[in-house]
């Protein structure tokens, strides 16, 4: 039996605990015809099963609202809209009237069409779980089962749930006190339920593909949840070593906790600047907490998650206010819109697309939907005045792209002065730099562009041709590999030479031996995840700049990802435990390591 897997870590933690499997299978829906005379009660039994539904998803929306936040809850806006789709219901209405179908039977029959028509489309993945979500609770219902019945957690004990998917719905109902962590074979690090996973604080790990054929129900697992590591029946070895990982964790954070309020600055006197990559609003106190200065990266697609409509002009105006008073004396760096591969929301009815990633997705998106780009412009202008607030423009290939997203932000600038509303005149607008693309015209990107900020996570994708969500694949995404290693090299000296500020936005500078590395690079600017910003202010306190430096070039001239990692690990040890800082070599991660449950671990 496999001792160990491994797929994508969502929601950082280690524990140890029994496994649940939950198997979601849809109930064995019979092909069940009904007599003329009975044709409208099944329509009326069909209605009464989508009130039921929808009231239930109210009543999980507003448990979220209380235990996770307004942008959590809504997600079961989105799931409440799908189950009262008039479109959808219509259709099996009339199925039902002209095929004399029962109603579970005519449901389930137009659900299958609509999930076989999303199926293969990664931008789908949130509403066909969305459908899956809906069709479980609507068959439930129409033939009497109860969700009891498909969940029987025991309510005595500690247990890490296994599913081939973990649902939003699910992952809210969950006892946090009972289901200490999540394994699912599919998800991502996007994907709703992770969300709800991580602002729950319940560990996990997703897209660990083969999870349910490899764990039987009752194997003891390890999880750590940033790692994405599992380990099957651990020995005591392997548990005394999390234990002791967790625990050395522990005196670390003491150590982070008194950084805290101190500067990023090397042991030989460099400056860091340390911002932080807000995606929820619930992230705002904590990066301010946590020293960051400014928002590197400020993330707006949350103002679309769940939702019908496009959020007001007014609504964006008031978050980036929000954002920019809490960092004061800080810049904000807003990233416009950067939707697409798997991140449409509902509001958008967009056509399926083959390759979705390498399709129509961010700036694209946005220069193409001039009523949703330019309400975000007008928005970024009035909260930028008398604020430092700047505008990012992701996944740009072209020069023309960011001239253009200049030209309207110009007109935008000019119709808010001529109404005579408060706002900035211009905006400084920057660039990520996202593609090997980018990467070599960078010395043209330079010309239209205030600044660039390194996208590390599709830079490492659309480089070395990796899906970043396929965890069949996760060894090879890699951010060490040396054709990476070489690209921040050659960006950052074209923007010295330019005159342009770079800095790195992506998960690369979150990464404790990465950050070490672009620090070596010449790199004086990284924005960060808020919770990693203690880690790497006190890396930044703790290496040596030379000693970063020497890390870099060995880097630069090394052949492999694996030796620019060694590179890295044999530099950064002469001065830190590096088994603290590695996420996939000691199951390091805040977290905790659950009480042993009766049961023997393999020896």
């Amino acid at each position: 039996m496999t001792r160990a897997l491994r797929g994508i870590g969502v929601s950082p933690g280690v524990v140890c605990a029994p496994a649940f499997v939950v198997r979601w299978e849809f109930p064995d829906v019979p092909d069940r015809a009904v007599r003329p005379d009975q044709v409208d009660a099944e329509v009326r039994r069909l209605h009464e099963a989508v009130e039921y539904v929808v009231s239930h998803l109210t009543e999980l929306g507003e448990r979220v609202l209380q235990r996770a936040g307004p942008e959590e809850s809504r997600i079961f806006d989105a799931q409440i809209l799908m189950a009262q789709d008039r479109d959808f219901l219509a259709s099996v209405e009339t199925l039902i009237r002209n095929n004399q179908l029962s109603a579970e039977t005519a449901y389930e029959f137009k659900a299958l069409e609509f999930r076989n028509h999303w199926a293969g489309a990664a931008r789908l993945r949130e509403r066909l779980a969305d459908l899956n979500a809906i069709q479980l609770r609507m068959l439930s219902h129409l033939m009497g089962r109860s969700a009891h019945e498909l969940w029987s957690i025991p309510a005595d004990e500690q247990v890490i749930v296994v599913a081939q998917e973990i649902s939003p719905g699910l992952t809210v109902q969950l006892d946090r006190e009972h289901v200490v962590g999540l394994v699912s074979e599919e998800g991502t690090r996007t994907a709703h339920a992770a969300i709800l996973a991580h602002s729950l604080g319940i560990p996990a790990v997703m897209g660990a593909v083969g999870a349910l054929a490899q764990i039987p129900g009752g194997t003891m697992l390890l999880l750590d949840g940033q790692s994405g590591t599992i380990i099957l029946d651990p020995t005591r070895d392997e548990l005394d070593d999390a234990k002791t990982q967790v625990s050395r964790r522990s005196r670390l954070e003491l150590q982070l906790e008194a950084v805290v309020e101190a500067p990023a600055v090397t042991p030989d006197g460099r400056e860091i600047q340390l911002m932080g990559n807000v995606d929820l609003p619930e992230e705002i106190e904590q990066a301010v907490r946590f020293g960051a200065q400014g928002v590197g990266l400020l993330r707006t697609e949350f103002l679309l998650t769940g939702r019908a409509t496009l959020p007001t002009e007014d609504e964006q105006t008031d978050y980036f206010r929000r954002v920019a008073s809490a960092f004061r004396d800080h810049p904000i760096v807003i990233r416009s819109y950067d939707l697409g591969g798997d991140k449409f929301p509902v509001a958008f009815k967009t056509s399926a697309e083959a390759n979705p990633f390498l399709g129509w997705r961010s700036i694209r998106v946005c220069l193409d939907e001039p009523e949703v780009f330019r309400p975000q412009l007008r928005a970024v202008l009035r909260a930028a005045a008398g604020r430092d607030i700047r505008l990012m423009l992701p996944l740009v290939t072209l020069v023309e792209e960011v001239e253009e997203a200049r030209a309207m932000m110009e007109e935008e600038a000019a119709a808010l002065k001529a109404a005579g509303i408060r706002a900035a005149e211009s905006v400084p607008v920057g660039v990520m730099i996202e593609t090997p693309a980018a990467v070599l015209i960078a010395d043209r990107l330079a010309e239209v562009s205030a600044f660039f900020s390194v996208g590390t996570n599709d830079l490492t994708q659309y480089t070395m041709a990796v899906d970043r969500g396929n965890a069949r694949l996760a060894d090879r995404f890699t951010p060490h590999h040396p054709s990476i290693v070489r690209q921040l090299q050659q960006v950052l000296a074209v923007g010295r030479a330019a005159g342009v500020p770079v800095s790195v936005c992506g998960e690369m500078a979150s990464e404790a031996l990465s950050a070490v590395l672009l620090i070596g690079l010449g790199y004086d600017q990284l924005s960060v995840s808020p919770p990693a910003l203690p880690l790497v202010k006190w890396v930044v306190r703790t290496v040596p700049e030379p000693a970063a430096r020497q890390a870099a070039e060995s880097a630069l001239s090394a052949a492999s990802s694996s030796d620019v990692s060694e590179a890295l690990r044999s530099v950064v040890g002469e001065y830190i435990d590096v088994r603290l800082l590695d996420p996939n070599s000691a199951l390091p991660g805040r977290g905790r390591v659950a009480t042993l449950p009766a049961g023997k671990p393999a020896s």
